[in-house]
């Protein structure tokens, strides 16, 4: 497990190719949590990273967070300007999915993560 921003982790889902990030951990405001998420998608870039998991909740009531709302239109921004390929929502992340599927085919170790198929609207994974 490597340490990052505020002790938030990146952890290798397996081979080099994907990370999990747990923004939740600690409980951050959303600003800092995409604050987070920009320091681990510039530090997964640099490391070579196919894939990032974003683990950001679905918020307690269960109608939706701020986290997930915030992040999920920060990455459609990122993939405006061309910074990210790609982005599944959790709620999506399945093997007849069309994102899901160039995810799989451009970093094999997504397909053996075990929200796939599991329709988890409290995660988000990226193509880098």
């Amino acid at each position: 497990m490597r340490e990052s921003m505020n002790g938030s982790s990146l952890r290798p889902n397996s081979a080099a190719g994907y990370a999990t990030v747990n923004l939740e951990e600690g409980r951050p405001l959303v600003d800092a949590a995409i604050k987070r998420a920009t320091f681990h998608i510039s530090r997964a870039k640099r490391q070579g990273l196919a894939a990032l998991k974003f683990i950001h909740g679905y918020g307690s009531s269960g109608a939706g967070g701020r986290i997930r709302v915030e992040l999920r239109a920060y990455l459609d921004r990122l993939v405006r300007r061309g910074e990210i390929r790609l982005y599944v929502a959790g709620e999506q992340f399945d093997i007849f999915d069309a994102g899901t599927q160039r995810l799989m085919s451009a970093c094999r170790e997504v397909a053996k993560d075990s929200d796939l198929n599991r329709h988890n609207n409290g995660i988000t994974v990226v193509l880098l």
